[in-house]
């Protein structure tokens, strides 16, 4: 039953991904005619722009926890999102706030209500369930082991597969406004020697500065190796990795950023992206078929 409750959530996850992308790539695109103005024209609009972007990250969050709880038990279930949505707040405040580690940068309120008023709440959820699809395509190739090194490995390893999801996000979300990159005042004025100041300031990737990756990266690793702490890797394994739905769901958030690179002409994020994203899970699905991966419950994707 939960597998079918997680199946269906995925559902809704990926339905929403495809309708907004192809509304950015068409009737938002440009300025809307004046069809947008009519009813019921104009309800549709302004609840799809409200709530269809932060409804399908809850989704997503909603169908990795179900299908979480059934694999591996409600209580660390709710552990491993617990852990991965804290921390990743925690961290996304205090960048916000600091520019620390990630550069100068804020969000918009495209993305739904802001926790203390700067981080959206469909943030933290997203770090979740993009860090258990990219901790699955891990498991897929890489040898399961309890060592407290082998989980370095495996969380630097996601923490990777998370910064090739930035790689085309960053660049999109920046264009279509959902956050913006400001000036680095506080590092241009903080004393600290000019490479370390442009390491946080200077346009290195289509308006984004090299501390972002340095931020995911870093991030993304010790959120993962709180996960495996958690969850270690024999598990990840043996219950998380033999089903699809953590690895569908990794791919199918690189729809959105990649289709709005290409609406932008933004060729190498576009390319980038897909090839950074596409190529591990496909690594990881075809494995899958030729090791003959043991389910240790029916695959709910």
């Amino acid at each position: 039953m939960a597998y079918r409750v997680a199946r269906g959530l995925l559902v809704g996850h990926l339905v929403l991904i495809v309708f907004s992308t192809v509304a950015m790539l068409t009737i938002l695109a440009g300025p809307p005619g004046p069809w947008a103005s009519q009813e019921p024209a104009a309800t549709v609009m302004r609840l799809s722009f409200q709530f269809a972007g932060p409804t399908y990250v809850v989704l997503g969050a909603l169908s990795v926890v179900v299908f979480l709880t059934q694999a591996i038990g409600m209580g660390r279930a709710l552990a491993v999102g617990g852990a991965a949505t804290g921390i990743s707040l925690a961290v996304e405040l205090l960048g916000t706030a600091t520019g620390l580690p990630f550069g100068d940068y804020s969000y918009s309120a495209l993305l739904g209500h802001q926790i203390m008023g700067r981080v959206p709440f469909p943030i933290p959820l997203s770090w979740f369930y993009m860090l258990v699809g990219a901790l699955a395509i891990v498991a897929r190739v890489s040898p399961a082991s309890g060592a407290g090194r082998a989980k370095w490995t495996w969380a630097l390893t996601a923490a990777l597969l998370m910064v090739a999801w930035d790689v085309s996000m960053d660049p999109a979300m920046v264009a279509t406004g959902h956050w913006r990159w400001g000036a680095g005042t506080l590092f241009r004025e903080s004393g600290l020697p000019s490479l370390v100041v442009g390491f946080f300031t200077r346009d290195a990737f289509y308006g984004m500065p090299l501390s972002n990756w340095f931020g995911w990266l870093l991030t993304s690793a010790i959120v993962a190796r709180v996960m495996l702490a958690i969850l270690p890797p024999r598990d990840i394994s043996a219950r998380v990795a033999p089903a699809s739905l953590p690895i569908v769901i990794y791919l199918a958030n690189a729809i959105m950023p990649v289709a709005l690179c290409l609406r932008e002409g933004f060729w190498w994020a576009a390319l980038g992206g897909a090839t950074a994203m596409g190529v591990p899970a496909a690594m990881a699905l075809r494995q899958k078929r030729t090791t003959g991966v043991v389910h240790s419950a029916p695959d709910p994707a």
